[in-house]
């Protein structure tokens, strides 16, 4: 239930300037998993909508802050190549895109052709979490061809209940590869949500492609 008003069972609050609702559904399976469905009644009767001169004029105002702020944010800076961030916990209070109930960090790769990062890390338990590459637009490389993100769930992990994750332009023989489809440095973002702890900040170093499948287990 989604009301200024309390109600009983699951409700959450809206605002009274709220004009939508936004969710997000992650797939452990991107490609063969079954997407979610919502369904939404409206309770209360909408009012009838009249548009005017003014509120027109808003809304375009509404639009224009939009994009400038977006702009203002972008490029991103990549910081430190080949590093992860130190994982920031889940916040009291958010901002823009950042959900309420997840974990993050961010790091940034710079490898040649013949490079590879290494990344190794441990997850703690949470409902989800998942790497992918960004470009400076915080944009995620195009998914369709490549795969450019991975998930907890299709992650194939060490004995001892670590991960590593290997960043190259070219499939290194390793599980869990993510590709640079073709982009020689970016941005690499970490999120776990609903977790039980702050993760441990993960490393990472650059290695031969050629050494990936040298590396112990």
């Amino acid at each position: 239930m989604l009301s200024p008003t309390p109600h009983d069972g699951a409700w959450l609050k809206l605002e009274p300037d709220a004009v939508c609702a936004i969710t997000r559904d992650y797939l452990a399976d991107p490609v063969e998993g079954r997407r979610a469905q919502w369904h939404i009644e409206a309770i209360d009767p909408p009012a009838t909508r009249r548009e005017d001169d003014a509120d027109l004029a808003r809304r375009f105002r509404a639009a224009l802050t939009w994009v400038r702020e977006q702009a203002g944010i972008v490029p991103i800076p990549l910081g430190t190549p080949n590093t992860v961030d130190e994982p920031y916990p889940v916040p009291s209070q958010t901002f823009g895109w950042a959900a309420g109930d997840a974990a993050y960090a961010m790091g940034s790769y710079e490898v040649d052709e013949d490079e590879a990062l290494v990344i190794e890390g441990r997850s703690p338990q949470c409902a989800f979490w998942n790497v992918c590459l960004w470009n400076q637009f915080l944009h995620t490389y195009d998914y369709a061809y490549e795969r450019v993100t991975l998930n907890g769930d299709q992650a194939v992990y060490e004995p001892d209940g670590s991960w590593r994750v290997v960043v190259a332009h070219r499939d290194p023989g390793h599980p869990n590869w993510i590709s640079t489809a073709g982009h020689a440095r970016g941005r690499i973002w970490f999120r776990w949500f609903l977790p039980e702890a702050t993760p441990v900040r993960p490393s990472a170093r650059v290695v031969a492609v050629a050494d990936v499948a040298r590396l112990p287990s």
